[in-house]
Parts: structure tokens; C-alpha cells; sequence
């Protein structure tokens, strides 16, 4: 077990920044300075207190419990530049206790980000960039910062993993051109969250060292003293993770807090936790230190003493000229840069074929030779013949692809045989060795979606993980997350079905794809076989946001198109098998469902049955379609449609209308072997025929 390390200063690492105010603000001759450290944090709390206030709504205690230990991290050690919020090599710095918004917001307005104090006086208000939680936009400065407690943390994670494995890949001797920290501020909510233990179990494992977590240890929940329901040994529990702990360190103290950043600094082979004690509320007389401080306004009256106790004689919304120009860091985070982009100069002229990579892949461009491989991947998918599961489709695709995409870092949750998901040639990992593209993230779903979307964030790699679909229950949250905010994170579910056979209910996803569908921002592909595989692993590539590929086990037929229909189905869904003259009836199916359709469909034709058949692997894309395009494969005017999934109804009705039919299922399914189970639960040429027969008679 390690040690607990004590707060010493230790040896600062190389960093752009300094310590630029030295005098303790306990410390009554600090008055002969120009601005102290705590007049400074209390322009935080004044314009934290502010904005809840004026809003009527927000979350005060927090900042005002954090401000010094975000004064002494924004004012002397992180590294950012306000005037170039996208800035490659800035440190990251992530709220988790994202209720803490206007910590947040004080921060990017003071510092000189391109946040103006009206959208702080319009705080949690329509239409104003300081919502009440939020999420990403890099452009004034928001890395991420999560609504959900210990998300952040879990991405946190994400983006030290990315951070490291672009300084493995791509750091020479003398030329560290990727050289950053990722600082977290979480509180006890955020350790009390299951997603944090996975991340940060992750983290310590692999030995993210330049990841450095703030523990806002104030005692104080939305309910009270959180003593009642989490007494937790937290220094003893992440000394378990392998991290270095830094135990009790006063969160007023600035020279105790620099001295534990330091000393966090030092450390290069594990994570570390700061843990800071504060008092929620700081400064508020009669609310700090209570829940009431929490999550509402503290009241005009409260707000009063307050402005009285901290000796801060001026107008709500009011920050003196003298202390903004304290807090401005635009000039020294243009000087920042400009040390790192000299230092990118020379790299440039000693490795310029690296140096071009670099700038590719930190820039979220495809290789130029992007469309000649996704192209032959197509082409080569085109010409099986032979039945396979999807999930082996999947990683027939990613054998092809990878080679071509060096930015691209795959994963799974403990299933990598099952998933499919490890490329041929991918490499592995491992604590010691992060050159690797594919990682272990043991039986972590939560844990390791949350991660996707961190170093999805961080930039400089596309990254998948996969599980089972069922499991995608445990990452829900993350997923919805990923939607939220946009980041290119891919998720690769596989046993998609009844179709998984004996491992029985549990196991068999029933309402995922309709609940997952419903998720704004998603895009859900379950292809029926190899070319629809291919097809929506280049659309997820390509379209900068999140992706979900939805698998079989078991062995799908491929089938026959012509190249119109290979071209139209990256529209979603496209006309597979159509009939003479108008339809009187249509087909709709996806998955593992196509096949026996398109088997009751060929036989309803041959029979002098006017019958059509859509394949739709991702109905969002297909949604997004012309309303010409859309007319074409669905016209108005055929009202007998059966849609045919092996999951549940509730989504299709959009799509069949009240005259059509669903072949769903609306129960949990059984244990069986998947040639009992399909029958047993409807899903045969027959019976779909028969249901075809059914709406043309009506």
C-alpha cells in the first residue's frame, strides 16, 4: 500500500506558468500589496453570490467554498491562454461538481476568455452561454463540466489517458510538445458516484500522473453533513487505486494549496488527490457551513452580510478595474504559447513528417488517403458472400480501416473476443508501454463511455469501446452525455437480440435500441450484414459526433445489391427489394430481421403480390433525408407497412401508421438456442408473410 505523502512543496515540473503573488492573505502587511489573494477569490464569490442571487436559482456554496483554491490553480500554475481558448497543448482543467457553474464562469470572465459579464448577469436565464450546468464550448474556455456528479471525473480520466498516449506516440528527446496536465475539481457527490470509483481505478492503474484531482471536502450535501451516508476512509480508498494522497490541506492556505500542487506535480507515476477542507458558503455569516448554501440563493439579506464579512464594499456584478487587471492572464498565456509554439518550430524542422501528423490529428482532419480506404474497406465488404455475424462484419471493416487511421484508439469492457472489436495489428495498452491504440477497460461500461467522451474531448484520436448491448444500461448516463455534447466517441454493441440464445433475459436487449434511438443527437446503426457494417463504420468516422453500431452473434446472410442500393444505404434506409408497379404492401427491417423479411418478401412476390422491402440500418440518417428521398422509399399513399425488429414496437409506429402492423416483442425474452428462440417469439419467413397477407386483405 503507498504511503500517505504529506503536503511539501517538492519540485515544481517544467511548466509555462509561475507564482505570480507570494504573500499569504492572513498576513495583515499583505495590505501593502496592490490586490491580496483573497480580494482576488472574492471576486469569484461576489459574482458567484451575484448571478444565484439575481437568478434566484444556482448553486453559491461551492464557488464561494473553492474560490482561494481556484485563485492559487488559475492564478500561478495552470496553463491556458484566454485569447486562444483551443490552444493544443493548454492544460485541461474539468468541473466535475458541475452545480459549481459559476466558479466556472467567474473564472473564464476574469482570466479574459470571450465571456462577456452580461451572460453572467443573465446566469441559468434562456438564451445565456452560463447555463446552470455546463457542458462543453471550448470557444469561451468550457473543457467540459458535467450536470451528472463524478462524469466529470470519469472524462477527467479520459483526457489524461489521451494526454499521455499523444506524448508516448509522439514526445522526442528535448521536443515534449505534449506536455500538459488535466486538473479536477469534484466534490463529495462526485466520490460518492459509482463512475468515479471505475475511472479512477482505471487511472491509477494506469498510472495517469499528470492527472490532479481537487477534493472539495466540505461535508455538505443537497440533504446535510453527508457523515449520515458516506464515511467513506476516501485517502485510504484511493491509496488503494494507486494514487499519491495529499491529505488535509486547507483550502484557505495558498501557500498550502500551491505547496500540494507542487508537491502533485512532482509525482509523474501516479494520479494524485488533493484533498482540500473548506466550508461551503465561505463568507456567508449565517449559511456557511449548512445545506442551505448548497443549491439555492442565499437571499438579499444573507448576500448583504456577506459583501460585509468579506469586506467587499461594491455593487453587484461590480469587479474594480484593479483586480480585473490582476486576473486578466491574456498576456501570459500568449507568452505560454509562444514558448510552446517555438519549441513546435523546432520539431517541425527536426521531424516534419511527425510534425504534420500532429497538426492532422489535433486538428480532427482525416488523412488525406481517408476516402481510398474507406472505399476499398466497401468494395471488400461488397464481395462476401458468406454468412456472418455482424460483430465479425465489424471487425472485418476495422482490419481495414485502422491501418489507415493512426488516430484511431479502440476498446472494450471486458468482452474483447465477444465485441470484436480488437483490430488485426492493434497494440495493446499496458501501463508501461503507451504507444498502444487498444485498451483493456476491464467490467467498466460507465466508466470507460465517460472515458470515450474525455478523450474524444482531449482531441487527437477517435475513439470506440464496446460491450454488450444490455450493458449498455450501466453507461446510459455517459451515452446521454455523448449526445449532449456532441463528442466523437463510438460505441460498439454487440449481442444485439433474442438472437445471444441461452444466456436468457438478462441478457437479451429488448427495449435498448428504442430507448437509445429516442436520445436527441444519436446515431444508431444495426446493419443486417457486411456492407451496411462497412457503411456505418465510415459514416461514424466521418460524422464528428456519436455513434452507436449495433451487432449480432449469429450469422446474418449477406445480401445481393446493385450499386444504387450500396450507395443509398448510407441514406439510412433504401429500397433492398421492390416489386412491379405500386406496392401494395411494405417491408420494413433492420438487423438480423432483414434476412428472414427479405425471404417473405421474395416468396409474397413470387406469388403475384405486389410487396416492397426496406432495409433501415439507422433511421436518424435516413430521418435527415429530403422529403423527395423519403417519399420514394416510403410513398404516403401505401398504408399497409409492417416493420419487422426483434425488440420492442414503441419506435416503429412513427414509420407504419395506425393501419400498419409491428413484429416486436413487448416482453423479456427466454433462455432457448437461437434457432428456438426466433421461431418461438415470431420472427420466421412465414409468419412475417403471413402478416403481409393479413394487411393486404385489410
Amino acid at each position: 500500500m503507498p504511503r500517505r505523502e504529506s503536503v511539501q512543496a517538492g519540485v515544481c515540473a517544467p511548466h509555462y506558468g509561475k507564482l505570480r503573488f507570494s504573500a499569504s492573505p492572513f498576513d495583515p502587511q499583505t495590505k501593502n500589496h496592490m490586490t491580496t489573494r483573497r480580494e482576488l477569490a472574492n471576486c469569484i464569490r461576489a459574482l458567484s453570490m451575484d448571478a444565484v442571487e439575481r437568478a434566484k436559482s444556482g448553486h453559491p456554496g461551492a464557488p464561494m467554498g473553492m474560490a482561494d483554491i481556484a485563485q492559487v490553480l488559475w492564478g500561478d500554475f495552470l496553463k491556458y491562454n484566454p485569447g486562444h481558448p483551443e490552444w493544443v497543448d493548454r492544460d485541461r482543467f474539468v468541473l466535475s461538481n458541475g452545480h459549481a457553474s459559476m466558479l466556472l464562469y467567474s473564472l473564464l470572465y476574469l482570466t479574459g476568455y470571450p465571456l462577456r459579464l452580461e451572460e453572467i448577469e443573465s446566469f441559468r436565464q434562456l438564451g445565456s452561454r452560463c447555463a446552470g450546468h455546463p457542458e462543453h464550448e471550448i470557444g469561451i474556455g468550457i473543457e467540459t463540466t458535467t450536470g451528472p456528479l463524478g462524469q466529470g471525473v470519469a472524462m477527467a480520466v479520459g483526457m489524461a489517458l489521451a494526454e499521455k498516449m499523444l506524448a508516448a506516440q509522439f514526445n522526442k528527446p528535448n521536443f515534449n510538445i505534449v506536455n500538459h496536465y488535466t486538473y479536477v475539481f469534484a466534490g463529495d457527490g462526485c466520490l460518492m458516484e459509482g463512475v468515479s470509483h471505475e475511472a479512477c481505478s482505471m487511472a491509477g492503474t494506469f498510472g495517469l500522473g499528470k492527472l490532479i484531482l481537487f477534493y472539495d471536502d466540505n461535508g455538505i450535501s443537497i440533504d446535510g453533513k453527508v457523515a449520515g451516508w458516506f464515511r467513506d476512509d476516501t485517502a485510504k480508498r484511493f491509496e488503494g487505486y494507486h494514487w499519491q494522497v495529499i491529505p488535509n490541506v486547507d483550502g484557505y492556505n495558498p501557500d498550502a494549496i500551491a505547496a500540494a500542487i507542487k508537491a502533485a506535480q512532482a509525482e509523474t507515476s501516479r494520479p494524485t488527490l488533493i484533498m482540500c477542507k473548506t466550508i461551503i458558503g465561505y463568507g456567508a455569516p449565517d449559511k456557511q457551513g449548512t445545506k442551505s448554501a448548497h443549491g439555492e440563493a442565499l437571499g438579499p439579506d444573507e448576500v448583504a452580510k456577506a459583501r460585509k464579512q468579506l469586506n467587499w464594499p461594491y455593487e453587484p456584478f461590480v469587479i474594480p478595474d484593479e483586480m480585473k487587471s490582476q486576473w486578466d492572464h491574456r498576456k501570459q498565456g500568449d507568452a505560454a504559447e509562444k514558448i510552446w509554439k517555438d519549441l513546435f518550430a523546432r520539431y517541425q524542422k527536426e521531424y516534419p513528417e511527425l510534425a504534420a501528423e500532429f497538426e492532422r490529428r489535433t486538428s480532427g482532419q482525416l488523412p488525406k488517403t481517408w476516402r481510398d480506404t474507406a472505399a476499398k474497406a466497401l468494395e471488400a465488404l461488397g464481395s462476401q458472400s458468406k454468412p456472418q455475424a455482424t460483430r465479425q462484419s465489424s471487425q472485418a471493416v476495422l482490419d481495414l480501416l485502422a491501418p489507415g487511421l493512426p488516430e484511431f484508439f479502440g476498446g472494450s469492457a471486458d468482452l474483447t473476443p465477444s465485441n470484436n472489436t480488437q483490430f488485426k495489428g492493434a497494440v495493446t495498452l499496458t501501463p508501461e508501454e503507451f504507444t498502444g491504440n487498444y485498451m483493456h477497460y476491464g467490467v467498466r461500461e460507465f466508466g470507460m463511455t465517460a472515458a470515450l467522451n474525455g478523450a474524444a474531448l482531449h482531441g487527437g484520436f477517435i475513439p470506440y469501446g464496446g460491450t454488450f448491448l444490455v450493458f449498455s444500461d450501466y453507461a446510459r448516463n455517459a451515452v446521454r452525455l455523448a449526445c449532449l455534447i456532441g463528442t466523437h466517441a463510438i460505441l460498439v454493441y454487440t449481442h444485439d437480440s433474442i438472437g445471444l440464445g441461452e444466456d436468457g433475459p438478462t441478457h437479451q436487449p429488448i427495449e435498448h435500441l428504442t430507448s437509445l434511438r429516442a436520445i436527441p443527437h444519436m446515431t444508431l446503426w444495426r446493419p443486417c450484414d457486411g456492407v451496411e457494417a462497412a457503411v456505418g463504420w465510415v459514416s461514424s468516422i466521418e460524422r464528428k459526433g456519436p455513434t452507436l453500431h449495433v451487432l449480432t452473434r449469429q450469422a446474418l446472410p449477406q445480401q445481393q445489391r446493385t450499386p444504387q442500393q450500396r450507395s443509398d444505404v448510407a441514406r439510412g434506409g433504401y429500397v433492398l427489394i421492390d416489386c412491379q408497379g405500386t406496392p401494395q404492401c411494405i417491408v420494413i427491417a433492420t438487423g438480423s430481421e432483414v434476412g428472414i423479411s427479405a425471404d417473405a418478401v421474395k416468396a409474397a412476390n413470387a406469388e403475384g403480390l405486389r410487396v416492397r422491402l426496406i432495409s433501415m440500418p439507422c433511421v436518424e440518417v435516413f430521418d435527415a433525408q429530403d422529403a423527395a428521398y423519403r417519399e420514394s422509399v416510403l410513398p404516403k399513399a401505401v398504408k399497409a407497412r409492417l416493420a419487422v425488429e426483434a425488440g420492442a414496437t414503441l419506435g416503429w409506429w412513427k414509420y407504419v401508421g395506425l393501419e400498419g402492423r409491428v413484429l416486436g416483442i413487448d416482453r423479456f425474452g427466454a433462455s432457448g438456442k437461437v434457432q428456438d428462440l426466433f421461431p418461438h417469439f415470431g420472427f420466421t419467413a412465414d409468419n412475417v408473410g403471413r402478416l403481409i397477407r393479413e394487411l393486404i386483405k385489410s
